[in-house]
């Protein structure tokens, strides 16, 4: 039976995303979904979801603090070609560095860095916060069934400055555009958080649970 590896690295509370990733995995026949920090359980899984919320290298350094887990997850994903979803902060890190408070290494799986959001409206707040609309820029087969105009949730204050234009595969318009998916190879992530974003945040977990690259 395929598992999916939701990974543990107290980045935040995982109730809703550890409700929504089982609850999808029932109803598409996908396997179990199993919420761990255990580098061997990363290691076997057949997909692995990453999230976080907080500040970037907070949650870089928390990961690190797991002894063999980053590694697992790397090795996962660039030898094994294991199917890979991040989520908020864990899209994030996909990314070559991070700029939040210093410079921060990510994995460098999407080259670009992770900057402030600068509103060209000044009366936008920050952080980006509550629901916006997606603008689909390409197809993919985790977004099927999605389309421009479906509302995500979002928080957050720092986003992907991305430096290849085929790696977005979506933004938002928050006086400017906001990268809210990003996808490369066999991996992909979500600026949202697609378990607090209703129909169209179940319906990208799906087809997540069901993406075989």
């Amino acid at each position: 039976m395929a598992v999916t590896a939701l990974v543990d690295y107290d980045s935040g509370n995982l109730h809703s995303a550890e409700k929504a990733f089982q609850c999808m995995a029932l109803e598409t026949d996908a396997g179990d979904v199993v919420v761990t920090s255990d580098p061997d359980v990363v290691a076997r899984a057949d997909r692995i979801v990453l999230p976080g919320d907080g500040a970037f290298p907070a949650c870089r350094e928390a990961l690190g603090g797991y002894d063999g887990l980053a590694e697992a997850i790397t090795d996962s994903v660039t030898r094994r070609a294991v199917p890979f979803l991040g989520i908020c902060v864990g899209m994030q890190m996909l990314a070559t560095v991070g700029r939040e408070y210093r410079d921060v290494d990510g994995f460098d799986w999407i080259s670009g860095e992770i900057i402030p959001i600068s509103p060209s409206n000044p009366s936008l707040k920050v952080p980006h916060m509550g629901w916006n609309d997606l603008v689909i820029q390409d197809t993919h087969p985790v977004l099927d069934g999605l389309k421009t105009g479906d509302h995500a949730y979002f928080v957050h204050s720092y986003h992907m400055n991305i430096a290849n234009s085929a790696d977005r595969l979506a933004y938002v318009d928050y006086a400017g555009d906001i990268t809210a998916i990003v996808g490369s190879g066999t991996v992909i992530g979500t600026q949202f958080h697609p378990e607090k974003s209703q129909s169209a945040g179940l319906r990208l977990i799906a087809n997540f649970l069901g993406w075989a690259p």
